[in-house]
């Protein structure tokens, strides 16, 4: 692929996973209804809905930047415990395959940015541009 798919790939694919947590980190702040059931039916208070969402809008801020990568390194990472444990919760709370399967398959939708982040970093580390300066 050349660098430019990569770095447009890598966008476009980042955009739509931060605009789901987003709208998933708003919906967990305002406390929406089928947030609070969700967490009624697993068993979680209702205040951890918040810290959830909140943490899911500092996680997409933080993967929509590119000066600090550590910090984009570690939303990665959380948004994976998150979507892992979520997948754990709803299996160990009796739920079918429905409820513990998607969190997982939004996790494989996260590591499409991830991935084309990391090839475009090679590409420009290759060409000898520091990878710690925007993409775009």
């Amino acid at each position: 692929m050349k660098p430019k798919t990569i770095r447009i790939t890598y966008w476009i694919a980042t955009g739509i996973f931060a605009l789901l947590m987003i709208a998933d980190g708003i919906a967990g702040v305002t406390r929406q209804q089928a947030g609070i059931d969700a967490m009624g039916m697993l068993g979680y208070p209702v205040y951890f809905l918040s810290i959830v969402g909140g943490a899911k809008l500092l996680g997409a801020v933080a993967i929509l930047q590119n000066r600090f990568r550590l910090i984009k390194e570690w939303a990665y990472a959380g948004f994976t415990f998150n979507f892992l444990a979520a997948s754990v919760s709803w299996a160990f709370a009796g739920f079918g395959a429905f409820e513990t399967t998607f969190p997982l398959i939004i996790l494989g939708i996260m590591c499409v940015p991830y991935f084309f982040w990391k090839k475009y970093n090679r590409v420009q580390h290759d060409k000898g541009y520091s990878s710690d300066f925007a993409i775009a």
